[in-house]
């Protein structure tokens, strides 16, 4: 059954064109940041002020920064660090998210009360404004960006788990392995966590867009990677400073950021009509 659903979902996703042009997208980005050092043709810290916000060309495709720097060199690094923010931050938000929705869900009464009393309150601050303040307390690293990001964004994921949870609890396999003696944790995490995972999956894949789009505008208001660092929200900030002069600070690193979070919502959004085939359009 489990080679049947694998292969059911693999012609739905891949009879999905979208999908597969994000999953494409994902995977491009995946082999620049782990080749950056065989990819970038420059050091992308090497300060070259004879060539201080030069235009794109056969030497610099993308120009230069205004201390000479290469920017395509700067933003084949920065990926890495941009998938780095994405996937620590979604990871510490998927877990958080995960055992307090399966704890609410699975237990209900007071747990779930609690819990999600807990979710609303965090709900009534606006989400990045209150990273903003967190950052502007701590010493901005990229540490604490991935950090406070994934701390910030598990509501949602709570919810969602804390819904699943509650749909299959009652479930025939379930009441069967509580009528054997299974405990709460394995019914938890060995028989009902593994059918939640689908939900959980397209939501980790959603997510990491939603945080590389935070930690770049975290650094585009010079609150997040500190230079030298490469990131593609400080390149924006440079940009943002020489808009009239240096067109490609602002285009190139703007467009990486829309590329990238748009095949990481196609990839989501195609895994999500695969597993349920009721969302094909």
């Amino acid at each position: 059954m489990g080679k049947t659903m694998g292969n059911d979902f693999r012609k739905r996703f891949l009879r999905n064109r979208m999908a597969v042009a994000g999953s494409v997208i994902v995977l491009f980005l995946f082999c620049v940041s782990l080749l950056a050092p065989w990819f970038a043709p420059y050091d992308p810290n090497a300060i070259d002020l004879k060539n201080v916000l030069a235009p794109p060309s056969g030497g610099h495709p993308f120009g230069t920064d205004p201390l000479g720097r290469d920017v395509l060199s700067r933003m084949i690094w920065g990926a890495g660090i941009s998938l780095k923010v994405g996937f620590v931050a979604t990871g510490i938000a998927i877990l958080i998210g995960t055992i307090l929705g399966a704890l609410a869900g699975y237990y209900g009464r007071w747990a779930d009360a609690l819990i999600m009393r807990f979710v609303d309150v965090m709900l009534c601050f606006p989400t990045f404004f209150l990273i903003l303040a967190v950052i502007a307390i701590l010493e901005p690293s990229i540490w604490n960006i991935m950090i406070v990001i994934g701390l910030t964004g598990w509501m949602g994921v709570t919810r969602l788990v804390r819904a699943d949870f509650i749909a299959l609890r009652e479930r025939d396999f379930v009441l069967a392995a509580r009528a054997v003696g299974a405990g709460d944790l394995r019914i938890i995490f060995r028989h009902i966590l593994p059918n939640a995972m689908a939900s959980v999956l397209v939501t980790a894949t959603l997510g990491v867009a939603g945080a590389i789009l935070t930690e770049s505008a975290l650094s585009f208001l010079g609150i997040g990677v500190q230079p030298p660092t490469p990131s593609w929200g400080n390149i924006l900030t440079a940009g943002k400073d020489n808009i009239d002069i240096a067109w490609w600070l602002s285009l190139y690193p703007g467009l990486a950021i829309l590329i990238t979070v748009l095949g990481y919502n196609l990839l989501g959004e195609g895994i999500r009509d695969a597993l349920d085939p009721r969302l094909r359009r």
